[in-house]
């Protein structure tokens, strides 16, 4: 009986965790304009802040200090003119590259990386608006559960054994045609061509693909979690590493096809 107590003992606070990223993030999408910016601006800057904390865990003042200058940056971003998003982006990333002094290629690339998909939420809300922000949410999430449930029940080859362990290339393949499908009924629906079932299915790649970096830095560390920010789900980081990758795609394609 305990034992089974103990495999559930942290039910509870997930749930209730879930209940309010919930609802706090479904507020955030709908409305839009400096609301959202400003969550995603503090997410991303909690996110910097796990990382140096993951490489650098005695330097707990650095981390903090390239957290805010990185949740800084990304609000005064969304602010400015295209021509000056890179820079700005680029200030936190050079400043912590000046702080840390051990692991700093693990710093630039990931922190680049949290504040350009940071960047890419911001553009895709303010500039398409709110149903194709919805559509890459449902891209992400179709492709986690698509991918848990069918490599639990399909099983198979591992996907990456060394890197993610319970990853299957039943489940990877499965996101991918979770995220067809979400790509497909958002183009009937909005009267686009198919085109968005091809980009669907690369953000379902890129989200899969930001799920193990995360995974394969955290093994590297030698970390469960990115942290203990959210009770029953480790960090900001842990949670939203898939929407890290899709938003990222989002960008690149934008920056090279428009």
């Amino acid at each position: 009986m305990s034992a089974a107590r103990g495999r559930w003992a942290d039910l509870l606070p997930r749930a209730l965790s879930a209940v309010v990223m919930v609802a706090v993030g479904g507020y955030a999408v709908w409305a839009g304009g400096l609301v959202f910016n400003v969550l995603i601006a503090l997410c991303s800057g909690g996110m910097v802040w796990e990382l140096v904390r993951m490489l650098q865990p005695a330097r707990s003042g650095i981390a903090l200090q390239l957290g805010a200058i990185s949740a800084v940056a990304l609000l005064l971003a969304s602010l400015l003119p295209a021509l000056w998003v890179l820079p700005v982006l680029a200030a936190p990333v050079a400043a912590g590259f000046s702080q840390i002094r051990e692991r700093r290629q693990y710093f630039t690339g990931f922190a680049l990386w949290v504040l350009l998909a940071g960047f890419g939420f911001v553009w895709l809300r303010g500039q398409m608006g709110l149903a194709w922000m919805l559509w890459l949410v449902c891209i992400v999430v179709a492709t986690d559960i698509a991918g848990y449930f069918a490599g639990k029940a399909l099983g198979g080859p591992k996907f990456w054994p060394r890197v993610s362990p319970k990853k299957t290339w039943s489940g990877t393949a499965s996101g991918w045609l979770a995220a067809a499908i979400v790509g497909a009924v958002f183009a009937g629906q909005a009267g686009l061509g198919y085109g968005i079932v091809v980009l669907s299915v690369l953000l379902s790649m890129a989200s899969q693909a930001g799920d193990v970096a995360e995974s394969a830095l955290k093994r590297k560390m030698g970390v469960k979690d990115s942290s203990g920010l959210i009770p029953g789900h480790g960090g900001l980081f842990d949670r939203f590493d898939g929407m890290l990758g899709a938003a990222a795609m989002v960008l690149a394609v934008t920056a090279l096809w428009g």
